[in-house]
């Protein structure tokens, strides 16, 4: 499976992202303690299961092909078809004229919004992490650290959603705080 692959991510442990010959990706998870829960519910589970969830909520994610043990190398993996598109970062990084990142910005935003009426808590929530796909909607990858409640994320688990992102310095310019934490678009002309 990995003759002709391309390692995408890797760490002083090994690869951990693979793009493999037909195209499809391949994510190796390591437990990084003895005592885990990932012994039990393994991080490849978890980022399936949350791929099934995003997905029937309406959120582009991958589509899983298969979940399982890579006994040779104590390692959980993830075979899956990436989701179509680019990332917010290679967008940004590539270079895009002020009004197209103004409405990039304001489509984030509503998209932040959604996730948090939806209940979603994405703690690795970057601009690396959700791509524009053709269509020009915005999808999810690397969610296995994901949480999904039954009811709308309060301001204070909005706000602290967006911790992480913060302190990105090319990235803390595309949050809009006040709209994300308050869940409302700050005119009604922004298409909320």
């Amino acid at each position: 499976m990995r003759e002709g692959a391309e390692v995408l991510e890797a760490d002083r442990h090994g690869d951990k992202v693979l793009r493999l010959a037909d195209g499809s990706i391949l994510k190796i998870f390591r437990r990084k303690r003895l005592i885990t829960s990932a012994a039990l519910y393994p991080y490849a589970q978890r980022f399936a299961n949350n791929a099934e969830t995003l997905a029937k909520l309406g959120i582009p994610v991958p589509r899983i092909i298969a979940v399982g043990r890579i006994q040779e190398i104590a390692r959980d993996a993830v075979h899956y078809e990436p989701l179509a598109g680019k990332t917010l970062r290679e967008m940004l990084r590539a270079g895009m004229l002020p009004e197209r990142k103004r409405e990039l910005k304001a489509v984030f935003t509503r998209f932040v919004i959604r996730l948090h009426d939806k209940g979603i808590y994405f703690r690795s929530l970057h601009l690396g992490n959700v791509v524009c796909t053709p269509e020009g909607e915005l999808g999810m990858i690397d969610f296995s650290d994901l949480r999904i409640h039954h009811w709308p994320l309060g301001k204070y688990l909005r706000a602290r959603n967006m911790r992480r992102m913060q302190g990105i310095a090319d990235e803390v310019d595309w949050l809009d705080l006040g709209a994300i934490v308050s869940g409302r678009m700050p005119d009604a002309g922004a298409g909320n």
